[in-house]
């Protein structure tokens, strides 16, 4: 019994630089990662920003509207549109309808391939069978789709361009717009600052 108390300390003795080693690469590995995180500049501060606004993160959609749609570089663009990280370009469809292999064929062409294809279709829900044919039509490129109403395929493209990730979008206008208190207000706001002189 002694004899094996012995022997578990010299291994534990043996084991202890490793041990130290390891430990001090976890430590290196931690401060590293949070070295690069840009949410934390100091120990304990979060720092916020609105990825709307900044466009080193590339093209975003801030807004839209029966006619078009707004990107943070205020860029505003009328009619339907596919927009990628750092381009955008017109989309050749005038509703829900008219998207078929024709007007989905830039989207297999695009080197680097994109990862996902997010389609917004208006303010009407996705059908199975336009789901079901866009689908099949994008999985023989082995690229994911998702078809959303227009103002959810907005914040998807822009929270998966956030992060970096190879994301393209096509959107068409959404016919009717939803919105709150909170926007007429807001649009009133607008309106005085614009005729208020000094």
């Amino acid at each position: 019994m002694i004899l094996q108390t012995l022997r578990s300390v010299a291994l534990k003795a043996t084991r202890a630089p490793l041990l130290s080693q390891s430990l001090a690469r976890r430590q290196a590995l931690s401060t590293t990662a949070t070295g690069l995180s840009k949410a934390y500049d100091y120990d304990g501060k979060t720092k916020v920003t609105i990825f709307n606004t900044e466009t080193e993160n590339g093209l975003m959609v801030t807004g839209y509207s029966q006619y078009g749609f707004r990107l943070n570089n205020n860029m505003v663009l009328l009619g339907p549109i596919s927009v990628f990280p750092r381009s955008v370009l017109s989309w050749n469809v005038n509703s829900f309808e008219d998207i078929n292999e024709e007007s989905l064929s830039l989207f297999p062409t695009l080197e680097p391939k994109i990862d996902v294809l997010i389609i917004g279709i208006g303010d009407q829900s996705p059908t199975a069978v336009l789901s079901r044919r866009i689908i099949e039509f994008m999985k023989k490129y082995r690229i994911n789709v998702e078809i959303l109403r227009t103002e959810q395929a907005c914040a998807t493209f822009n929270f998966l361009n956030a992060e970096g990730r190879m994301v393209a979008c096509a959107l068409i206008p959404p016919v009717h717009i939803a919105y709150n208190e909170n926007d007429v207000l807001q649009s009133k706001l607008k309106r005085q600052e614009l005729y208020e002189t000094d």
